[in-house]
Formats: structure tokens, sequence, C-alpha cells
């Protein structure tokens, strides 16, 4: 997933969709665990590390280890005013560059 604002908007789009209006206890990413951008994302989002699925799958004719992370429902409404001070307009400048990472915030 990249960084952009519309990607991060459309994620927290689904993810208040799922939790919030189907009422989902858990949301799951899953990633290969080779996939740094993907497992870095995932932390930095809030999830939950749970563990690696060793040889999960074979993809592309290797064995593929899959990492697994999740955000309860609960974790999801602690998470949801730093996600929405993370997108406010305030914190963009006039080029639409981030000014604080979702960690400060």
């Amino acid at each position: 997933m990249g960084r952009s604002r519309a990607l991060i908007n459309e994620f927290v789009f689904l993810f208040f969709s799922g939790i919030q209006l189907l009422q989902y206890r858990r949301y799951e990413w899953k990633c290969d665990s080779l996939n740094q951008p993907s497992f870095n994302a995932a932390k930095r989002l809030g999830f939950q590390f749970e563990g690696i699925f060793r040889r999960a799958l074979v993809y592309k004719g290797r064995n593929r280890d899959t990492a697994w992370f999740s955000m309860l429902q609960e974790e999801w409404q602690a998470m949801k005013p730093k996600f929405q001070r993370w997108l406010s307009a305030d914190n963009f400048d006039a080029e639409g560059k981030q000014l604080r990472a979702l960690n400060e915030c």
C-alpha cells in the first residue's frame, strides 16, 4: 500500500465500513513475510503482529511464509481519533505533504 492520502482515505473508509457498520470483530492484514513495505505499513497503521504462517502457500515456485496482523474492534475505536487527526486538512501543507505521521497524532 502506498502512502498517498487517497489510498489511506480509502483504507480508513473500508475499515470504518467493516468495523463500524458491519460490526466486524477483527480486521486482518496478511502479507508475504518478505514484503517489508507491507509489513511496515501494517505496523505503522496500528495492526498487531500475530505471527508467521510458515509455508502457507507456494507462490511463483517458492514456499511463501505469510505474516498475519490484526486489529480488533476495540483497538480500532482507540485508533479512530488518531486517523481522523492524521487525515484532517490541517495535517497537510499547501503542496499536500503530510506534516505529522500517524504515530504523532
